[in-house]
């Protein structure tokens, strides 16, 4: 067994039980500063990468993509997933296509999301949407990688915040081979909790992007797996602008005080 699919089985048997919290870094060093406080996954955030980039969400071309997934996966020794946004294109086949090259990036998972960018339209179509996760498992099986494939519905994330079809699609998703279902921004026990039961035995990814809920209390509603996107990275960039922020308003330092010591994170591995 090479180092992909040892990545790819340790990634497969966090989903089999128990509850696992999966944060997302957006360079290198945030994603070993990760894996040296002992999370055992990890997974891209769209955001905060391109954040990073001096853009806003959803303005990463694929290929720029592509290298930032190769980046991370290498930086750790743990499993990344990725956050593959809508794949990179509408047509199946070509998300397909697109998949296939994510999966040659050495990831362990993947999330393909069903919002389209428009804010008249902003989901794809049910069966289009259905068609695509379709495409994505085609092309995961067709690779022979086996990395978990994650069905995203954007619902509450773009202004369509309807319960029932948010648990329609997850479970067409799941029908169609989504290894693990997501729904961005659902934030009440009962909305969890009905999720996890359409989709039922499939598991459940939860992201939590707020103090709504603990770990303990989400494992004890059956979720399987947390992430918390572009949270952390928001975080550190709060940090920076406030401190930034008392430089250009005030002429003061004072949030310069009591900083981590970060090159120890760094000298041994």
């Amino acid at each position: 067994m090479n180092v992909h699919e040892e990545r790819v089985a340790a990634f497969r048997g966090l989903h089999s039980s128990g509850c696992f919290v999966m944060p997302n870094p957006w360079d290198a060093g945030s994603a070993r500063a990760l894996e040296q406080l002992g999370f055992k996954a990890l997974a891209t955030t769209s955001a905060g990468f391109a954040w990073t980039l001096g853009r806003a969400d959803n303005q990463v071309a694929l290929d720029e993509a592509l290298e930032h997934l190769r980046v991370v996966v290498a930086a750790v020794r743990v499993p990344v997933n990725a956050d593959f946004e809508g794949g990179f294109a509408v047509d199946p086949q070509q998300v397909a296509a697109n998949v296939k090259l994510a999966a040659a990036t050495g990831i362990a998972g993947l999330s393909i999301e069903d919002s389209t960018g428009d804010e008249v339209e902003p989901l794809h179509a049910f069966d289009l949407a259905v068609e695509r996760v379709r495409a994505a498992r085609r092309a995961i099986d067709e690779s022979g990688t086996g990395v978990v494939l994650t069905g995203r519905s954007e619902g509450f994330v773009c202004g369509r915040p309807d319960l029932e079809e948010t648990t329609r699609r997850l479970s067409a998703y799941a029908e169609a081979g989504a290894d693990c279902l997501y729904a961005p921004r659902i934030e009440t026990a009962e909305q969890v909790a009905a999720i996890i039961t359409a989709v039922s035995p499939k598991p459940v990814n939860l992201l939590i992007n707020a103090p709504f809920m603990s770990v303990a209390e989400a494992a004890a509603l059956g979720v399987r797996r947390i992430s918390v996107g572009g949270t952390l990275a928001r975080t550190a960039w709060a940090g920076f602008l406030q401190a930034a922020g008392e430089i250009a308003e005030a002429g003061t330092f004072s949030r310069f005080d009591a900083l981590p010591n970060v090159d120890a994170l760094f000298l041994h591995r």
